[in-house]
């Protein structure tokens, strides 16, 4: 993974590198941490949503049991306790029983002593939620058994099977450890409108469009932590507003990431004020059909979607500009489970021959009876990349004589549509995870995938991937990883994905303790996080 930490001195044409392993300064207490959000909050429920509207913003409320180690969050194997005790702990009974010992002394913010029985709770929600609760992540846990608690501060997770993306998957940074009482009392749905954590901080305001604040919690659990009195997490959906709080000072730093452009001009004005931090990026934008509306029910139409795309064409243009780069599959480019380039141009719409892939985008369009076929693109109003890769969309479908609609809508019109009512011909979607974990964060192709809006179901494709979990080694993963991508990009095009995401960071220089991740999603308890000014 390509990581670069940069501290600009002003008016400098290039920057230097700087080591991660630079001597550790002593951390001041105090401050309020002002941060920008480019997106609105579709509700507060992290075992229901998937963007960094509501992360951001939400999760310094919130304790996990296990998480990535935020001093160095680019290390997708350093895991520490959160309310768990000690060191993560290894696998027993070959790998299928995880014993966790539970913090003693800790406290909801509402003054509820936690116990093992809230642990169990919460992750029972995520796994095993009731019908008609949606739980965006439960395919990560495919080989949970069963989760219990034997005593008020040991929780067991049993496995039906060994699997190595386990661990990864229990670092979830949207695993929100919730009350019992509360799920027991409100029902499963009461997060999605209050809070009610254990996390460093403790809800204070929530203006919609406007802020959400939240204060120190005197009682958290890591002693000495947090550092910060409090923090503000200001909503400005236009990236020009972000660039321009930063600029003025109102705001620290934006945890998701601008477009190579804003970075340069915030050096240019900022010099030695602004450090540039910058990573390789797990998401990716994807086009999801929905195939449960004719004609995106045939895969033939479905593949000429991704036949017409230039995606080589278009790393080289759209990095100039958007907060997308690099050219893969399904897979995090540069895992060791993902296509290399000679495996990747035999998938359909990823051919260095742009004319051949679109005359067969052509002809399939015709063999299907719908040369000229008109539709409608559901999209986010988030111009980064999300309005940017739209519209380059339209364009590359143009090409090939398709007209397309692109509806941008705010954030939770988005997410409803997509959703909820399934009421969209074509939606652009993404697959963007936290811990880098290829077999877990692939499960977002999957039929029954929470996360999956594809209206569809697929024995097949549920087959390959059980036999992708259950696979020993390496070697015997990778080579079905290769068969379970060609499947869902290929041969039945369920979906199709645009260009993998790339992570530019420019903030405040004061800002102390942050280390950027291959995720916007990680590392946003704030508790490591200090101000030297």
């Amino acid at each position: 993974m390509q990581t670069k930490l940069w501290k600009l001195a002003l008016g400098a044409v290039a920057a230097a590198a700087f080591s991660f392993s630079a001597v550790a300064e002593t951390p001041k207490y105090g401050g309020t941490l002002n941060f920008v959000v480019g997106s609105k909050i579709p509700s507060y429920d992290g075992h229901v949503e998937t963007t960094f509207g509501m992360i951001h913003p939400i999760a310094p409320f919130y304790s996990l049991l296990m998480r990535v180690n935020p001093a160095n969050p680019g290390d997708p194997t350093d895991f520490q306790c959160d309310l768990c005790e000690g060191d993560v702990p290894a696998g027993a009974e070959g790998g299928t029983l995880f014993t966790f010992k539970i913090r003693q002394g800790v406290k909801f913010h509402d003054g509820t002593p936690l116990t093992a029985a809230d642990i169990v709770a919460s992750w029972n929600k995520i796994i095993f939620p009731p019908e008609g609760i949606a739980s965006a992540r439960k395919a990560f846990y495919k080989m949970v058994e069963s989760v219990t608690a034997p005593d008020d501060f040991t929780v067991v997770f049993k496995l039906s099977f060994p699997s190595g993306s386990f661990l990864p998957a229990m670092a979830d940074p949207y695993a929100f450890i919730y009350s019992k009482k509360d799920l027991d009392e409100h029902g499963y749905t009461w997060h999605k409108m209050n809070i009610n954590g254990t996390g460093p901080f403790v809800f204070v305001e929530h203006q919609p469009g406007a802020f959400v604040t939240g204060v120190k919690n005197e009682n958290y659990h890591h002693e000495g932590r947090p550092y910060l009195d409090g923090f503000k997490a200001i909503s400005a959906p236009k990236m020009s507003a972000r660039v321009q709080a930063i600029e003025g000072d109102r705001a620290s730093i934006e945890f998701r990431g601008f477009p190579p452009k804003q970075r340069d001009d915030l050096v240019n004005a900022l010099g030695d004020k602004i450090t540039v931090q910058e990573s390789d990026w797990n998401c990716v934008l994807m086009v999801t059909p929905n195939h449960s509306r004719p004609p995106f029910d045939d895969p033939r139409v479905r593949k000429a979607l991704t036949l017409a795309v230039d995606r080589w064409g278009g790393s080289q243009y759209l990095s100039q500009i958007a907060i997308v780069k690099t050219v893969g599959g399904i897979v995090f480019p540069n895992h060791p489970l993902a296509a290399t380039e000679e495996e990747l141009v035999q998938i359909a719409g990823f051919s260095r021959d742009l004319e051949a892939s679109r005359a067969e985008a052509r002809r399939l369009l015709k063999e299907a009876g719908q040369e000229g076929l008109s539709f409608t693109l559901n999209n986010r109003a988030v111009d980064q990349p999300y309005r940017v890769v739209g519209t380059w969309l339209v364009d590359q479908w143009k090409q090939i004589g398709l007209t397309v609609d692109q509806q941008v809508n705010p954030s939770p019109v988005f997410y409803d549509i997509l959703r909820k009512s399934g009421d969209f011909d074509v939606s652009i979607d993404f697959n963007c995870q936290s811990v880098i974990n290829p077999i877990a964060d692939v499960s977002k192709y999957l039929p029954s995938a929470g996360n999956n809006y594809a209206n569809f179901e697929d024995a097949e494709i549920e087959e390959v991937y059980d036999r992708l979990l259950h696979a020993g080694t390496f070697e015997e993963q990778r080579v079905i990883m290769r068969e379970y991508e060609r499947m869902v990009l290929d041969e039945k095009a369920t979906q199709a994905v645009t260009l993998w995401w790339y992570k530019i960071n420019p903030y405040r220089s004061y800002v102390k303790g942050w280390k950027i991740a291959p995720s916007h999603y990680l590392a946003q308890q704030l508790d490591q996080i200090w101000l030297d000014k």
